[in-house]
């Protein structure tokens, strides 16, 4: 007896590219400047953070400690004082990520996992993020501590504005294998 069923089925054969969505949300993530004008929920802003925080640190410190900014004059003074943040004008909200540089000397080591994961939880969410830096330029680091009023020992790594994408933006293809090395590092030489 024959099965004819599967005669009549679809027969996609192509396989997505990435099977697991942990993969798929690395792989996919881009950086978005343009935002829709529309609050992202508080459930979803857990979410980022509860994802910063499961990020590793040296000795498990966690030194991070992150301001959600939803003010509109203070998303606004960033924008001013931060010459690659001027997207803060265009979103509702924005996460400063921070460490306490008496908890760890390596703080934005350990600060810099925690916003790579609210990066990949925003492009898991439907969101979009970018990073723009405020360590180590003390003129940036400057004008975060003064919006957001940080004590001495708190210091800015980076802010991150966040919302939901204006338009859809496909990732950039980085991977380039002649990065990879196996065994040793076997880099451009000049030697013949």
């Amino acid at each position: 007896m024959v099965n004819l069923s599967s005669c009549n089925q679809n027969q996609n054969t192509e396989k997505p590219e990435f099977e697991n969505k942990a993969i798929e949300a690395i792989m996919n993530r881009t950086s978005i400047r343009v935002y829709q004008d529309r609050d992202v929920n508080d459930d979803k802003i857990n979410i980022l953070m509860k994802a910063a925080m499961a990020a590793p640190s040296g000795k498990n410190t966690q030194p991070w400690e992150f301001v959600v900014v939803k003010d509109r004059e203070t998303l606004d003074f960033m924008a001013e004082g931060l010459p690659y943040a001027k997207m803060l004008k265009n979103t509702r909200q924005a996460i400063v990520v921070c460490g306490d540089s008496i908890k760890s000397f390596y703080w934005y080591l350990d600060c810099s996992t925690a916003a790579q994961n609210i990066l990949i939880a925003a492009q898991s969410l439907g969101l979009g993020a970018v990073w723009t830096a405020a360590y180590p330029y003390e003129e940036r680091m400057a004008v975060v501590k003064e919006a957001i009023k940080l004590p001495d020992n708190i210091l800015p790594l980076c802010v991150i504005p966040f919302g939901y994408p204006e338009a859809p933006q496909g990732p950039k293809k980085k991977y380039k294998p002649s990065k990879v090395h196996r065994d040793r590092f076997k880099g451009d030489s000049t030697e013949k």
